[in-house]
């Protein structure tokens, strides 16, 4: 079943299994204060098992595009579509968020986004590949992120 975010009252359900499971629900509730606030939508995730087209929606991508592969194990997932613009995340047990943003239209903004939990080390597979900007979020801490612009199709 569908989990609507709170990001008023956060809450590591779904998240448990992870060594920085407060740090990844405030990054999972700052995500969904975004698109509440943009878009006026409610970001739902479900476990990783039942939103198997996210996952391997995202892992196609990042295998294909970057021959990268994510160690951690996915806990949860969503996609979704706003504004033309198809999104999908994954949160990983590491603390690790990926997220995909895909214009639907051609020559729409195409990028995958990392997202660094507070407390977590940068995963081996982005260390050497990626560098990490910080930015300061009240329910998430300080978020380090990247990105890359996604050059196929999807």
């Amino acid at each position: 079943m569908p989990y609507a975010v709170d990001f008023k009252t956060v809450s590591t359900v779904g998240l448990e299994s992870s060594p920085v499971a407060d740090a990844l629900a405030g990054l999972r509730a700052n995500e969904a204060r975004y698109f509440k606030n943009k878009y006026d939508h409610v970001f739902t995730v479900e476990p990783a098992s039942k939103a198997k087209t996210a996952v391997e929606w995202v892992t196609r991508i990042l295998k294909e595009d970057r021959d990268l592969v994510i160690a951690s194990k996915p806990l949860e997932a969503t996609m979704f579509e706003v504004e033309g613009i198809k999104m999908a995340y994954v949160f990983y047990e590491s603390g690790l968020s990926v997220n995909v943003m895909y214009g639907i239209a051609d020559g729409g903004k195409r990028a995958v986004g990392f997202k660094l939990s507070v407390g977590m080390d940068v995963p081996d597979e982005l260390a050497s590949r990626f560098k990490f900007a910080t930015q300061k979020s009240k329910l998430a801490g300080t978020i380090r992120g990247s990105y890359f612009v996604i050059k196929g199709d999807y």
